[in-house]
This record gives structure tokens, sequence and C-alpha cells, in this order.
């Protein structure tokens, strides 16, 4: 059986600001492509449909059609909710959606499993929807007390959690023998973390869950996180279909092609999606980032400008986008750093002996240690002979 493993779409959401609805409905549409020319079984998305518990309607839209375009390859499709969506939203239309399209957000429903079968027999999907453990315990009443793990702990961690839902979803597969995927979405351990997320990656009290807690299943295919990883060859992220920060820059944006053996073996193969504007991060001095060659280079790039010059510019922003259309962020990160003062600064003013050595200590201070310059130094000198003057005068 031929399934590809998606996830963390996040239909809906911004990138500094920007609709990425347009961007992502062309990587999703090649997503379809993909499903059509290596003739899928089963695409499963696992969580993170939407970017918010309240998506537009434009957002429903893009997720039906894509729902609907990828039913029409012939493939099942198998959804589950993240922690960014909203269980009832996401899951008040899948009795809408024709049959072959499943989406599963009900916490109750874990331990039954959707049955497709292929010449080799039935495959049993797990789909495992985001549980927030103070929901969840009051659905499991059949574990000792109310809501306990296997060991009789309340359930208060998505590592509690996710190992009761996995007892819960291993009795199934005892009950219902075959090969097994389950699909869940968390933060499992090993995994490496995307930096600059404009949100922490753990949002939504999404704690580190064992990778052990997965034992026993053919293929588990997480979501979550938004690069790629093999954690096992049985336990994969897709990661996103497309970046959403520039901490992602580099992580290339795809899904994974799992052909399932008759005896339960995986063979994963990577399939690169395209990235419809790429982003770069230009660091340097900030002439350095609007010379002529490097604006020819990235003019079409989505732009992270990191200017090194030890002084802050006016209006940077407004500058880079004069030459970089789709500069997004600029940051000011100097390379020159402060030497370490160990007097504080009000000791400073009152050993300064001059007014014209305050004004050079203030600069330091809020500069970065860069005091006055020698054009600065002149300035302040004129100022404070006029002031003199001035005062002589009254």
């Amino acid at each position: 059986m031929k399934i590809l493993h998606t996830s963390d779409w996040h239909i809906g959401r911004t990138f500094h600001g920007h609709s990425t609805l347009d961007a992502l409905a062309e990587v999703l549409g090649e997503l379809v492509v993909q499903v059509q020319e290596h003739a899928v079984d089963v695409v499963v998305v696992a969580g993170d449909v939407f970017d918010s518990a309240t998506p537009a309607a434009s957002a429903y839209t893009l997720l039906t059609d894509t729902l609907v375009a990828l039913h029409a390859t012939g493939a099942q499709v198998i959804v589950t909710s993240g922690n960014h969506d909203s269980a009832a939203r996401l899951g008040f239309q899948s009795r809408l959606l024709r049959d072959g399209i499943q989406v599963v957000t009900d916490p109750r429903a874990i331990g039954e499993p959707i049955t497709i079968a292929d010449a080799d027999g039935p495959v049993r999907f797990f789909g495992i929807p985001y549980l927030e453990p103070a929901i969840v315990r009051q659905h499991w009443t059949d574990a000792g007390s109310a809501g306990d793990d296997a060991g009789g702990r309340p359930l208060r961690t998505q590592a509690q959690t996710l190992a009761h839902a996995m007892g819960v979803v291993r009795a199934g597969m005892a009950e219902h023998p075959g090969r097994s995927v389950v699909i869940a979405h968390c933060f499992a351990a090993g995994v490496d973390a995307t930096a600059g997320l404009e949100r922490e990656i753990r949002q939504g009290g999404i704690d580190m869950v064992p990778v052990s807690v997965f034992d026993g299943a053919d293929y588990v295919a997480l979501g979550h996180i938004h690069g790629r990883q093999a954690l096992t060859e049985r336990i994969r992220y897709a990661g996103a279909p497309l970046h959403y920060s520039f901490g992602e820059q580099h992580k290339p944006r795809g899904s994974w092609l799992i052909d399932l053996a008759a005896d339960g073996a995986v063979d994963a193969q990577w399939l690169e999606l395209p990235v419809p504007r790429r982003l770069v991060t230009l660091t340097g001095p900030l002439d350095e980032i609007l010379s002529a060659e490097s604006v020819a280079a990235h003019r079409d790039d989505w732009v992270c400008a990191v200017y090194t010059d030890d002084l802050p510019h006016t209006e940077p922003m407004r500058r880079l986008r004069e030459k970089y259309p789709f500069c997004a962020l600029v940051q000011h990160e100097p390379t020159r750093t402060a030497a370490l003062e160990e007097r504080s600064y009000s000791e400073r003013l009152r050993t300064a002996a001059t007014d014209e050595e305050r004004i050079d200590a203030f600069l330091a201070h809020v500069r970065n240690g860069a005091g006055a310059t020698p054009r600065e130094q002149e300035l302040i000198r004129e100022v404070l002979d006029d002031r003199a003057l001035a005062e002589a005068l009254v």
C-alpha cells in the first residue's frame, strides 16, 4: 500500500502580515499531482490543517477544494486535528464529505480503526487527534479512575495522555489484526525544533512525548514539527508544505511516500514540493545588503535583512523595500559589541568632568558602546559653545 504522509498545512496563516493562501494553494495543487503520479492509495494529514481555531471562509474553501482533488485521484484521505485546529469546526463537515474522506477529531473513536484493504489484506489506520489532557480525561472512564494512565496517575501531560491513547490503540490493534498506521500530533522526544518560529513550537501545552509510546505500530505519521525528521524508520515527521518562518528557510518542503509491504516493512521516499518564493537572510552592512549585486540575486525572494552597522539607520525598512519588494523583516545586530564596563552608567556620569564627556557617556550607553563620532563631537562642541555664549549674554 502506498501512503502519502503530510501535515501542518496551517491554512490561513500569515507570513509577517502577508497572506499565504495563494502560495499554499499552489503547493497543495502540486501535492495532488504527486498523489496522482505515484498512484497513492491513502493520504494522511497529521494535524494543524488550519492555523486558527476560527478560520476564515477562504480557508475552508481551500481545504474542501484540496480534499476533493485528492479524492478525485482515487486516493482515500484521512485527516486528524492538531493543536491549532478547532476539533469541532474541523469535524463539523466530516459528515458532509464523500466516502473515502475521513476527518478524525473525536478522542473517543481512536480505538476504532479506519480499515483500508489492498491485495495483501487490511491496513488499520488509527487517527489520534490532538489530545488536551484536561479535556479528554472525562472520556476515558474505563482506565481505573476517570482519565488515569496505566500507572493510575491522572492524565496531566501530553506524555501521559498519549501513552494512555496508545494503550487504547493497541487494544484496537489486538481486536482488529492487520498492518497498522498511527496518525498523531505531538512533540516527540529527539526532534530538532525549528529556531525562530513566530510562535513557540510547544504552543498549546504540547510537551515532550517519548518515542517508545508508539511501540507496536508498523508506521507512525506525526505532525507538529515544521521540518521533516525521521526519528526511526517507522516514526517520521513530514513537516509543513510551506515555509512559515525564516527559521525554516533551509529545511526542504515535501511529504513522505510510504510503501507499506505485506509484512509491515516500511520503505520511505521523500517527495519534494516546490517553494513558491524562496526565503533568504541577508547579513552585513546595510549598504552591502542594498548593493546592486545583492538586489539582483534576491529581489524576488522573501528577505530578512540583518544589518551589522555599529549604529542604527533611519527607516531601514523603507530603504530595503525600495530594492526588495518582499522584505519582510529587518533586524539591527551590530558586529561591534560594547566592552564590559565595571562602573555603572551613573558612576561614569559622576566622574565626567565636562558636559562633552557626559554626552559622550550617554551616547555610548544607548548605542552599544559607540560614543560620539568626530563629526558629532564637532556638533556637540558647537552647541555647547552657543549655549555658553547665550548664558553669558543674559
